[in-house]
């Protein structure tokens, strides 16, 4: 049964409701009462409560702010209004704090039994996701493959560090790399065979893993991982020779059932030994290369890594890999120095292996490529592009190229920065006028937005990253702020302050002025011309 608890100051109020509601049908039990926030608070703590029925207008604590408290107590608390007040901003204020529902006085038990009926299905909704989490977590936690597909997934996108591989070592029992790992990467060729529908695919990706799986059984320290439908890996830490026999055999054993079964070819990619499990990623990424190549001639091969044609995989690399993320680290992040120390990184790992004449191919690329980004000849940094090229070109040592192309990365970032930063202090400040200039409407972000031709999302975030505050509780402030100033005006009466900063009602202004200043409009008008003398 749900749980509901009702407050209201009035007992008779308070058990009108007790009493005609339809509380069992609904299939709720008998509600609990309290006649302030404060004891409501202490049956909350006593009590799982489910539905928290609560008028607004309470001395001491009133139900808006028993509603915050609440939810403190019972995150997933359901809650009703209920208001003699026909006004817009307690609603706001309402739902701001995470109300669900409001209905006004003198109240319409349809309408409140209306309101529980439909608490009483978010609940059992609410009940049902969380049955079926715990299930879907216990199941997953349960389920040694998922743990083993989570742990290649983090290993190929290199995002298990020292911290974490101590976690995986105790969860899977890894061995101490002795001699190093290897990975066997099997591709299936042709995975559309299984039809167009999301079903096939799934079961002909739940067929290639168990037949991979059957194939690897023999090799116990092996551990497979489905990558993708199409993709199965298997990590193999301290090969032996003996061991490295045995794989070749069951990949053509399962290069044979999945062409016998379901008529279609596995491309298997092996890779060399590596020292650590982290270089895991690096071998994937070489192993899955040498993949792509061969599968243009032809599938179904076996390749091995120490046949790569490296110029070819280096050259990709700095194509599809190393100049893209140096561009997406200066374009999306403001941390400048972690995209100068990653490109610094390539080019102390590129010299190694490469002549100059190929730095400062990689080098001409990366400023090419940034001055293709759009805005950069508003900036006024065309001519600037043009003279590190030109010295680029007159560089004859790696550290010289390294030197240039580092120092180019920190000013272009800075100058970025600049811009950015300069464009949005624009616009923030044009949006804060607009909003002084119009306090008597009521302005929203989605408003705004549109006044300033721009993504609401995007400008509730620059405005907090500008301010410091969103764009409501800025509004809110302004408000009260001028509120402030033409209340020591002695000709201005109470209500013509609430209508001149925005407020539909003096009630609500009146609430509102004494949460934020601790005084009332009129205590603080009385207490402004007692300081004055």
């Amino acid at each position: 049964m749900i749980q509901a608890l009702i407050v209201d100051d009035e007992p008779m109020h308070l058990q009108g409701l007790a009493r005609h509601v339809r509380w069992e049908s609904l299939g709720y039990a008998r509600p609990l009462t309290a006649l302030s926030g404060e004891e409501a608070l202490a049956l909350m703590r006593e009590h799982a409560v489910d539905v928290l029925v609560t008028d607004v207008s309470m001395p001491g604590m009133n139900g808006i702010e028993l509603a915050a408290r609440a939810k403190e107590i019972h995150p997933g608390i359901q809650v009703l209004m209920i208001s003699g007040y026909n006004e817009f901003e307690f609603v706001q204020e309402a739902i701001h704090v995470g109300a669900q529902g409001y209905v006004l006085k003198p109240i319409k038990v349809e309408e409140v039994e209306s309101k529980l009926a439909a608490f009483r299905t978010a609940l059992e909704k609410l009940r049902l996701i969380e049955a079926e989490t715990r299930a879907l977590r216990e199941k997953v936690s349960g389920s040694l493959d998922a743990v083993k597909d989570r742990f290649a997934h983090e290993l190929i996108a290199g995002a298990a560090d020292e911290g974490m591989m101590a976690s995986w070592k105790m969860l899977l029992d890894l061995p101490e790399l002795r001699t190093g790992v290897r990975i066997v990467v099997f591709g299936y060729d042709r995975f559309m065979d299984g039809g167009p529908d999301a079903g096939s695919r799934v079961m002909r990706g739940a067929a290639f893993f168990k037949v991979v799986g059957v194939g690897l059984s023999d090799l116990p320290s092996v551990i497979a991982a489905k990558v993708w439908p199409e993709e199965v890996i298997a990590i193999h830490p301290n090969p032996t020779a003996g061991e490295n026999a045995k794989m070749e055999k069951q990949i053509g054993f399962i290069q044979g059932i999945m062409e016998e079964q379901y008529g279609s070819t596995v491309t298997v990619g092996i890779s060399n030994v590596y020292g650590d499990w982290r270089d895991v990623q690096l071998a994937y990424k070489r192993v899955k290369f040498m993949m792509a190549r061969a599968r243009l001639i032809a599938g179904g091969q076996v390749l091995h890594e120490d046949r790569l044609d490296e110029p070819d995989f280096q050259d990709y690399r700095v194509r599809e890999e190393f100049i893209p993320a140096i561009v997406r680290m200066l374009e999306e992040s403001d941390d400048a120095a972690k995209a100068v120390e990653y490109a610094g990184n390539v080019i102390d790992m590129l010299q190694l292996d490469h002549s100059v004449s190929y730095l400062r191919a990689f080098a001409l690329g990366l400023v090419s490529e940034l001055a293709r980004k759009p805005g950069r000849q508003e900036a006024g940094e065309d001519e600037s592009h043009v003279g590190v090229m030109q010295r680029l070109l007159d560089c004859g040592h790696a550290a010289l190229i390294r030197e240039e192309v580092l120092g180019f990365m920190s000013r272009y970032a800075a100058a970025r920065r600049d811009e950015r930063n300069r464009r949005q202090h624009h616009l923030i400040r044009r949006v804060l006028e607009y909003i002084a200039s119009h306090l008597h409407e009521n302005v929203t972000a989605k408003q705004l937005a549109e006044q300033h031709n721009i993504n609401a999302s995007y400008l509730s975030v620059l405005f907090k990253k500008e301010t410091g505050k969103t764009i409501s509780e800025c509004i809110q402030e302004m408000r009260i702020n001028r509120a402030i100033e033409l209340l020591q005006d002695p000709a201005v009466r109470v209500y013509e302050v609430a209508e001149r900063v925005g407020f539909q009602t003096p009630a609500y202004f009146s609430y509102l002025f004494k949460k934020i200043t601790g005084r009332t409009p009129q205590e603080y008008r009385d207490y402004y011309y007692d300081s004055q003398g």
